[in-house]
């Protein structure tokens, strides 16, 4: 793991890359953190996409509130009060905020002689999980795979909701909700599932027996079975699309 500082026209975003052994170029892949920011468990997530023989980007989308030191995501979590913090960096990393350090952070993996030329992949976590498919919509050129894991927000009713960036999005998207999950309900995953099949999108959606927030070890809800189905349907999109 490398970590670097990347310029934005908002500051210096503190991003981490993380680099396969071997010689590349490698299919580079752009995460979105979830909403504890970064530490440990986030970055793991990184670390196990290079040894998968991806070239990995994951920027600190919370840089705009300064720095902060890695949050404890089971008490954040876990007591409504101290999840009160959180609000301080949801205000500054919104999605349109967000979206336009995205085009940087593509800039930024075209310009590196290790990455494949071509298309990025792109997976996101709970927050996360709706900026990458905000991304995909957003930078449709470039994005040829998005994932989205236990993401909230996907399609509401407001002008910036992934789903209504559907017809844009030219990438395959996977999308995998909770049985327990308020910020994904079954109204709003039909919704989202209605405006990708209309779009024409190359999608699947699934719901697995967990609760939300499910992938990083440090969640209260982590569920290790679910986790390790994650990372069974994220490779299979990401090898489909990046490595073809």
């Amino acid at each position: 793991m490398t970590r670097i500082e990347l310029p934005t026209r908002d500051g210096k975003c503190p991003s981490y890359i993380f680099r396969p052994s071997g010689a590349g170029p490698w299919p580079a892949v752009l995460v979105f953190m979830d909403g504890a920011g970064i530490r440990p468990a986030i970055l793991e997530i990184g670390e196990r996409l290079a040894t998968h023989g991806y070239f990995v980007l994951l920027p600190d989308l919370f840089y705009r509130s300064g720095p902060y030191e890695p949050m404890d995501a089971k008490a954040i979590f876990s007591d409504p009060e101290k999840r009160k913090i959180l609000a301080q960096y949801f205000s500054l990393a919104t999605p349109a905020n967000v979206m336009a350090d995205t085009g940087t952070f593509l800039d930024w993996l075209a310009a590196q002689p290790d990455v494949k030329p071509g298309g990025v992949g792109t997976t996101g976590y709970c927050m996360g999980g709706m900026l990458s498919l905000t991304a995909a919509g957003t930078h449709p050129e470039r994005i040829i795979a998005a994932a989205s894991y236990h993401g909230g927000r996907l399609a509401t009713d407001a002008p910036d909701s992934p789903h209504l960036l559907a017809p844009r999005m030219k990438a395959r998207v996977y999308v995998a909700g909770a049985i327990e999950d308020n910020s994904f309900p079954d109204d709003m995953k039909a919704k989202l599932e209605d405006a990708l099949t209309k779009a024409g999108a190359d999608h699947l959606i699934e719901t697995y027996p967990a609760r939300h927030g499910w992938v990083p070890r440090d969640m209260p809800t982590h569920d290790p079975a679910c986790a390790e189905r994650h990372w069974k349907t994220l490779l299979t999109l990401f090898d489909a699309k990046l490595k073809a």
